[in-house]
C-alpha cells in the first residue's frame, strides 16, 4: 500500500522559506520519479515540481521557478521542497507523490497546508 506524508508546512510571512518533505513508503522509490503538487481554495491541483528518479533532471512551474528547489534521498525514500522567497499566492496545500501515480489521480496523502500571509 503506498503511503505518502508530507511535513513542513505552516504560516509564514511573505519573503520567507519552508522546506516540505515528504516520506514514502509502499513503492519503489528509487525508480520512481516524484512530484509535488499544490491545490490552492477554490483552485485544481497544479504541478509544482518534479525530479527524476536519479534526482538527475528537475522541472518546475514558471509560478515558481528559481524560488523553489526539489531534491531527494533515495536513501531515506524522502523527497524534499524548499521554499524561497514565498509570496502571497503560493498559499495552498502541498502534496507530494509518484508522478505515475499522480498522472492517474490515486494514491495522494494528506498533504500539508502552507500559508504565507503577514
Amino acid at each position: 500500500q503506498v503511503q505518502l506524508v508530507e511535513s513542513g508546512g505552516g504560516l509564514v510571512q511573505p519573503g520567507g522559506s519552508l522546506r516540505l518533505s515528504c516520506a514514502a513508503s509502499g513503492l519503489t522509490f528509487s525508480i520512481s520519479d516524484m512530484t509535488w503538487y499544490r491545490q490552492a481554495p477554490g483552485k485544481e491541483r497544479e504541478l509544482v515540481a518534479l525530479i527524476t528518479s536519479s534526482g538527475r533532471f528537475t522541472n518546475y512551474a514558471n509560478s515558481v521557478k528559481g524560488r523553489f528547489t526539489i531534491s531527494r534521498d533515495n536513501a531515506k525514500n524522502t523527497v524534499y521542497l524548499q521554499m524561497n522567497s514565498l509570496k502571497p499566492e503560493d498559499t495552498a496545500v502541498y502534496y507530494c507523490n509518484a508522478a505515475g501515480w499522480a498522472s492517474l489521480n490515486k494514491n495522494w496523502g494528506q498533504g500539508t497546508q502552507v500559508t504565507v500571509s503577514s
